[in-house]
C-alpha cells in the first residue's frame, strides 16, 4: 500500500567501530558492501523506495556528504535532501532537525526513522509492517518497531510490551524500555514472550515527536530550533550551523523521548532483521561452506571450522582455526575469537589513543572527484595512486611544504600550474613546485589514473590551501 504521507529519515552518522578494520571513521559500515551487491545505505534506500513513500532525507556527517550523494546516484535512488551535521549529537537532535524543517515548510508528515546500517531480508514484510506502524502513528502514537527475538541476546536493549492496541495484536502499548540485560535476564525476557529487541526504527507524526521532545527535553528542543532556523543550502546539501548545534545535548531518542512519553507503541517486527553489529553477526547471516566457514576474497582455509575469513588485498591462509574472525585490509589485520568480537571496539579506542590513523581512514581514501591510495611513504616523501572520475576536477590549491611529480598511466589530464594549462596523456609527466597554484582535471570519458610522488619537509593531507573548489571545500 502506497503512503505518500510517509517521509523516510535515514540516519547515516554512525562509525561502526565493531566492524574494524573494514569500517573506519571516513568509511563506516553503512557505506560498505558487507552483504550483496549494494552497500548498507543503498539497501536502506532501496527498501524506502519499495514503500512508495516520499523521497527520503539522509542525515549524515559533513565529511560523508559526497559518499551519500554518490551512492544514491549509482543506483538511481532519489533523495529529498542530504542534511549535514557538523558533528554527531545522537538520534534525538537529528530527528528533531528534520521535524522542525517540516514544520517550517508547514508540513506534518509521518517520519519513518531508519538506521542506514541494518540488514532486512524480507522487503515485502518490511513494507507491510511499516504500513501497520503508520496506521498506529496516524492515531497519535509514537511507534517503535520491536524485533521478535530469536534467542536470549545480551547485546540489545529490550522493549516490554503491554496491552494490545489492535484487535489482531499487531501493536501494543509500551510498559518500559530495558537496558542490555545479562544472560539470565535475557532468558527470562525470552520466556515471558512479551519482550522485543529495540531496533532503533520508529514512525510518528513530526508534530507529535516535537511535542514530546519539548515536554521531556526542552533543552534539546530549544537548541535544535535555533539551529534549524539557520540551516543553509549548499548545492545539494543542507548544512546545520556548527556554532548553534554545538550547544545541543548529545542524546538518543530512546532516552530523550521514548522512555518518558505516554504515547509509545510497539509493532512486533519479523522481517529478517540483523543490525550487523559485529563480525559474528555477519558470519551468522552469510552463506557457509561444509565446515561452517564464511570466506570472502582470496582465502584458503585448511582444517578450519565455523570461522569468518575476509581478504581485501592479498591471499589469506587459515590453518587449524576454530570459531575465529580474520579480516585483512591493506594496512591492518584483525584476528579475534568469535566470542570476543564485541571487544573490537576497545581495540579501536586503543589505536586512537596511540595517535595512529588506522581507526580513521583506509589506505584508499574516497573524494568527490575520485580516490587516492597511498602506495609508499618514508622520511620526506610519499607515493600515491590517484584516480579522477571522468569530467571531474580537484580543487585549485597549493602546498607550503611539498612539491609533487605527476605521471599519467591511464587517460588524459589537464594540468593547471601557476595559471598555465597543458594536456598530458599516458606516459607523460609534470612537476608541481612548492608554492605553485595548481589543479588537475579529467576532461575525458574514462577514469584518469596517475602516480603522484610527493617530496618535502611535510607531506600531510592538511598541507592544502584551496582557492576554488567545485565541491564547496574552500
Amino acid at each position: 500500500m502506497a503512503n505518500a504521507s510517509i517521509l523516510p529519515v535515514l540516519l547515516a552518522g554512525g562509525n561502526g567501530s565493531r566492524l574494524w578494520p573494514l569500517s573506519r571513521t571516513l568509511m563506516p559500515k553503512q557505506f560498505i558492501r558487507l552483504t550483496g551487491a549494494q552497500t548498507m545505505l543503498q539497501q536502506t534506500l532501496s527498501r524506502s523506495a519499495a514503500l512508495d513513500a516520499r523521497a527520503p532525507v539522509v542525515v549524515c556527517n559533513e565529511e560523508h556528504r559526497f559518499i551519500v550523494a554518490e551512492q544514491a546516484r549509482q543506483h538511481k535512488l532519489s533523495l529529498d535532501r542530504i542534511m549535514l551535521e557538523p558533528f554527531g549529537r545522537n538520534t534525538a537532535p537529528a530527528i528533531a532537525l528534520v521535524a522542525l524543517q517540516q514544520r517550517a515548510r508547514q508540513e506534518d508528515p509521518l517520519l519513518l526513522v531508519l538506521p542506514s546500517d541494518h540488514l532486512i531480508d524480507d522487503t515485502d514484510r518490511f513494507v507491510a509492517l511499516i504500513n501497520q506502524g503508520a496506521e498506529i502513528a496516524e492515531a497519535g502514537h509514537l511507534v517503535t518497531f520491536g524485533i521478535v527475538p530469536t534467542g536470549p541476546e545480551t547485546g540489545f536493549g529490550y522493549i516490554d510490551a503491554g496491552q494490545p492496541l489492535t484487535a489482531n495484536e499487531t501493536a501494543f502499548t509500551v510498559n518500559r524500555f530495558v537496558e542490555k540485560p545479562d544472560q539470565a535476564r535475557a532468558e527470562q525476557f525470552l520466556a515471558a514472550g512479551n519482550f522485543y529487541w529495540n531496533s532503533g526504527m520508529f514512525i510518528f507524526r513530526a508534530s507529535a515527536y516535537l511535542d514530546e521532545l519539548k515536554a521531556s527535553r526542552p533543552d534539546i528542543f530549544d537548541a535544535c530550533e535555533k539551529a534549524a532556523a539557520e540551516i543553509k543550502q549548499d548545492a545539494d546539501f543542507e548544512r546545520v550551523p556548527a556554532g548553534l548545534f554545538q550547544h545541543c545535548p548529545d542524546e538518543s531518542i530512546d532516552y530523550a523521548v521514548m522512555e518518558t512519553t505516554e504515547r509509545a507503541a510497539v509493532v512486533p517486527f519479523d522481517a529478517g532483521w540483523n543490525d550487523l553489529g559485529s563480525w559474528s553477526a555477519l558470519w551468522a547471516v552469510e552463506e557457509k561452506d561444509a565446515d561452517g566457514n564464511v570466506s570472502v576474497g582470496d582465502v584458503v582455509a585448511h582444517g578450519t571450522r565455523n570461522s569468518y575469513v575476509r581478504a581485501e588485498s592479498r591471499l589469506v591462509a587459515a590453518v587449524g582455526m576454530d570459531n575465529v574472525v580474520i579480516v585483512e585490509t591493506k594496512d591492518a589485520v584483525l584476528v579475534a575469537h568469535k566470542d570476543n568480537v564485541q571487544d573490537v571496539k576497545k581495540v579501536v579506542q586503543a589505536i586512537k589513543g596511540c595517535d595512529r590513523n588506522e581507526h580513521h581512514a583506509h589506505v584508499r581514501v574516497y573524494r568527490p572527484w575520485g580516490d587516492y591510495e597511498s602506495i609508499d611513504e618514508g622520511h620526506r616523501f610519499q607515493v600515491k595512486r590517484i584516480t579522477v572520475k571522468p569530467g571531474e576536477k580537484l580543487s585549485l590549491q597549493m602546498h607550503y611544504h611539498r612539491a609533487e611529480h605527476w605521471i599519467v598511466v591511464k587517460g588524459t589530464a589537464i594540468v593547471e600550474c601557476n595559471g598555465e594549462e597543458k594536456l598530458l596523456t599516458e606516459n607523460q609527466s609534470t612537476f608541481i613546485p612548492i608554492g605553485a597554484t595548481h589543479r588537475l582535471t579529467n576532461p575525458g570519458k574514462v577514469p584518469l589514473e596517475l602516480v603522484e610522488v610527493q617530496s618535502g619537509a611535510y607531506v600531510g593531507e592538511d598541507d592544502i590551501v584551496r582557492f576554488e573548489d567545485t565541491y564547496g571545500r574552500t
